[in-house]
């Protein structure tokens, strides 16, 4: 497992709950879950403090980082604006192999809701936006939309499951949308996905 590989592991365990925000990532303890020496859980640690996921506590160790509802808030505007941009481009850039790859993801996903397996959705959901983003021609695009899906996942990681089947019908639209090659409309469609998923996520912490 290369540093890279591993990096990915360890987040995807924290947006999915298995490394909980407060727990102590140790070197002994990452090394023994996931195979690996401890050099490349280091290099990972530190990719992981970058990105926000995890932090350090002098004298304590490193431990898994609490999103706070303001950074959650954040996330979510900064979302809304970008996203419609890259649905827009990807309208009229995208390859017939980044449209059959967001058709293939929106179809397991639909499948995962059908069969109650709501543990693969949120890697699923991630890998859309990430390919979405790919499909905008725009390095610039995809790198900030790559990043920020990790971000927005751990914000929907409780959400997701309560509107899984909207969520992936919406998927659906999107891949409507790109395949019609229509900029207007697939910002459109987008812009209403991410505001759907917003109400959705403020409405479960407004009641809670």
């Amino acid at each position: 497992m290369t540093p890279q590989q591993l990096c990915r592991a360890v987040r995807d365990d924290i947006i999915s709950g298995v490394h909980a925000p407060g727990d102590r990532l140790t070197e002994e303890a990452l090394a023994e879950r996931y195979g690996v020496s401890r050099v490349p859980v280091r290099e990972a640690l530190r990719t992981l403090e970058a990105e926000g996921f995890a932090q350090s506590r002098p004298y304590a160790g490193v431990f898994v980082a609490e999103l706070t509802e303001p950074e959650a808030a954040d996330l979510l505007e900064i979302r809304a604006r970008i996203e419609p941009l890259c649905a827009a481009r990807a309208a009229v850039r995208r390859t017939p192999e980044q449209l059959g790859r967001l058709k293939e993801l929106t179809a397991l996903g639909q499948d995962a809701v059908r069969g109650g397996r709501l543990e693969e959705l949120a890697r699923l959901n991630s890998r859309f936006h990430e390919v979405l983003a790919e499909a905008s021609g725009s390095t610039l695009l995809r790198q900030l939309i790559t990043q920020l899906s990790w971000k927005i996942a751990w914000v929907y990681a409780v959400e997701l499951p309560r509107r899984a089947g909207d969520s992936w019908d919406e998927h659906e639209q999107i891949c409507a949308a790109l395949e019609a090659g229509d900029p207007d409309d697939a910002a459109r469609v987008v812009a209403e996905h991410i505001a759907h998923a917003a109400s959705a996520y403020r409405l479960r912490h407004a009641q809670g």
